[in-house]
């Protein structure tokens, strides 16, 4: 269904607005790197208690998942994300402002509440707002902010640490929080975006597929009419109350037989996105190339370009994603990681590691998932599912991600130590393989297909 530019202005605006909880799940996500090292020498913290405070966020995301497939329904994503902001918001002050480890672990811990349920609600939002031409390229922001959000937390902890050398000897609440204790500043921060976030999602509209499934007909009328010229309104609204009235007929949930391969391939692409062995990259980068033998300040700046690469092929799949289509976008960027992998594997096996050769491949492997995996997973599990059991779907998916990155985080260090770096990027390289068996064989390509055409598709075809 064509879009004028301005009912177009306006739904991207909306979309965009969403993609913010991406930015705030990124920074969050990645700004702890740059303060456990003061914190640890501030507070004395054991491995037992460092340990807790890193994973502490990984622990709040899964709580924030199940908290998105318990209330969304009930709530909208609207609220969803306005408690997300909050949260966001409260553990910047709380971690900025703490005065023991157990409560920078605690507000650690209602910041990742925060990024579950952002992992959540913020895509989905945006898939029941975004037209069917526009959809992969408007849900694809949301990964473009993750990675602005993680490049972002590098950039202010690395200009915060700077200029807190600049800074004269003195006393009073500045010179603790941006010299002393710079590392509260830090935290800080990240309650500005946290601010934004909260006053655009005020002005922005409840979903009005949500509001379709709550029997708010009249408010999701004037949803629609407000965004779209009257006769594409009507014909949304005629489309989306049609397809819930006869699934609310049918009784659909998530154990509903012809949902059950949706389902699967939805927490298959959700757990290999990170067995793919991103989150290893992106969180252990500097280690991974002082085992290289790069020197502390070069591994640094190898991690920097690799950030660089993250955002700017997100940017490449967010202008190709409705244009080439999902799928040959998935079988593109997983060949790539593959062979990226395989090399990475081979740089390490045969001691090839003090050249640029391992940097190469770990470039390409970031540039393919960021073209790749990346944003399409996102895509892909707000769209195969029916709007009437898509949050409880998505939240589902989400949560075996989250799991996925712990485990990921917590056995990398063991599986290098263990077996070696070769071998365990080789497993990765196995897994992406899996996840291109999975693409080409079970796959149904959604490009241009409304919400109610990619839900039926995917529960007809398997």
């Amino acid at each position: 269904m064509a879009t004028t530019k301005q009912e177009s202005t306006r739904v991207t605006g909306i979309c965009i607005t969403a993609a913010i909880g991406g930015f705030l799940f990124g920074f969050d996500t990645a700004v702890i790197s740059g303060t456990i090292t003061p914190i640890h020498t501030q507070f004395g913290m054991s491995p037992t208690m460092e340990g807790w405070f890193v994973s502490s966020g990984l622990v709040g995301a899964i709580i924030g998942v199940l908290t998105s497939a318990i209330s969304s329904k009930k709530w909208g994503g609207k609220k969803m994300l306005l408690l997300a902001s909050f949260l966001f918001l409260l553990s910047s002050i709380g971690c900025g402002w703490a005065d023991s480890a157990n409560k920078l672990a605690l507000y650690r811990l209602i910041g990742g509440i925060g990024v579950g349920i952002a992992s959540v609600v913020a895509p989905m939002f945006i898939a029941e707002f975004a037209p069917a031409g526009a959809r992969g390229r408007l849900i694809a922001y949301y990964q473009l902010a993750i990675t602005l959000g993680i490049l972002m937390a590098y950039f202010s902890n690395a200009w915060l640490l700077a200029m807190s050398t600049s800074i004269p000897d003195g006393t009073g609440v500045f010179h603790w929080l941006f010299k002393e204790e710079v590392w509260r500043s830090m935290f800080l921060v990240m309650g500005l975006p946290a601010i934004v976030f909260f006053l655009l999602i005020l002005r922005v509209p409840e979903s009005p597929r949500w509001l379709i499934a709550n029997d708010k007909l009249q408010k999701a009328r004037s949803v629609l009419n407000k965004l779209y010229p009257d006769t594409t309104a009507d014909a949304l609204y005629q489309s989306i109350t049609a397809t819930h009235a006869q699934r609310r007929r049918a009784k659909m949930t998530v154990r509903t037989p012809s949902m059950r391969t949706p389902l699967l391939i939805g927490i298959a692409l959700c757990i290999l996105q990170q067995f793919s062995g991103i989150n290893a990259i992106i969180y252990y980068g500097p280690k991974i190339f002082n085992t290289a033998g790069l020197t502390t300040n070069n591994a640094l700046q190898a991690q920097v370009i690799i950030g660089f690469v993250n955002v700017a092929f997100t940017w490449i799949a967010i202008k190709q994603a409705d244009r080439i289509g999902r799928k040959p976008l998935l079988i593109i960027g997983l060949l790539g990681m593959i062979s990226a992998l395989i090399m990475t594997g081979y740089c390490f096996h045969t001691n090839q590691t003090n050249n640029w050769l391992l940097l190469l491949m770990l470039v390409l492997f970031i540039a393919c998932f960021a073209l790749s995996v990346g944003p399409i997973t996102w895509i892909l599990i707000n769209e195969i599912f029916p709007n009437e059991i898509r949050m409880k779907a998505v939240a589902c998916c989400t949560f075996f991600l989250w799991l996925s990155v712990w485990i990921v985080g917590q056995f990398f260090p063991w599986l290098v130590q263990r077996v070696g770096p070769a071998f365990t990027f080789w497993m990765f390289a196995a897994f992406s393989t899996i996840n291109l068996f999975i693409c080409i064989r079970l796959l149904i390509e959604t490009k241009g297909k409304s919400l109610e055409e990619t839900g039926d598709t995917y529960m007809h075809t398997h």
